[in-house]
């Protein structure tokens, strides 16, 4: 894994050789070293192990996203600041089902460094939702419901956020015995 700067670097060495090589008259060696520093560029921006662990996320390979986010082992020296957003929520999924804690404290790591994507937020926002709701925390978990669906431009999360609110109105509703007590017990008899 390298360091994010380490490939502004090589880029910049591989403009350089370009330049040259245009200098030399060797205009097709140019050309092709400047798409190759575009590469470099584009891997500043979008880093390759993130894009893996997607890729095998959505494959549903979990444990093979997993294997490839432990491949980054310091975040903030190896990402940009979106791309360790992107580190956090996956790293909140891969727990979330095991350590609702961690998962939460991903989650709130990732919404504070932000997503590029709306439909990314809105699922994070949405998953710590779930988690304080769990903990009976319904005034923060209400809070963070509304914000992913005010997020979710696309209508995508939709059926879950439904399932959540009526999983919230469940929960706030007083539990109803019938039958119960001593009169239940001795079969209605007074």
């Amino acid at each position: 894994m390298f360091n994010k700067n380490i490939k502004l670097v090589l880029a910049a060495l591989v403009i350089a050789a370009a330049v040259w090589q245009f200098f030399e008259n060797n205009i097709g060696n140019g050309i092709m070293l400047i798409f190759l520093s575009l590469i470099f560029i584009f891997l500043y921006f979008k880093n390759e192990i993130i894009l893996l662990a997607f890729l095998q996320l959505r494959k549903q390979n979990f444990d093979g996203a997993k294997k490839w986010l432990d491949k980054i082992k310091n975040p903030e020296a190896s990402l940009v600041q979106k791309q360790q957003g992107y580190y956090y929520y996956l790293n909140g999924l891969m727990v979330s089902q095991t350590n609702m804690n961690e998962a939460e404290k991903y989650f709130k790591k990732a919404i504070s460094l932000g997503l590029n994507m709306s439909a990314d937020m809105a699922m994070a926002k949405l998953n710590l939702a779930g988690i304080a709701m769990t903990k009976n925390r319904k005034r923060e978990a209400q809070i963070l419901l509304n914000e992913a669906k005010s997020l979710d431009k696309h209508n995508m999360l939709d059926d879950q956020i439904k399932m959540m609110k009526q999983q919230m109105k469940r929960a706030g509703q007083p539990n109803q015995h019938f039958g119960g007590g001593r009169a239940g017990r001795r079969g209605g008899r007074r």
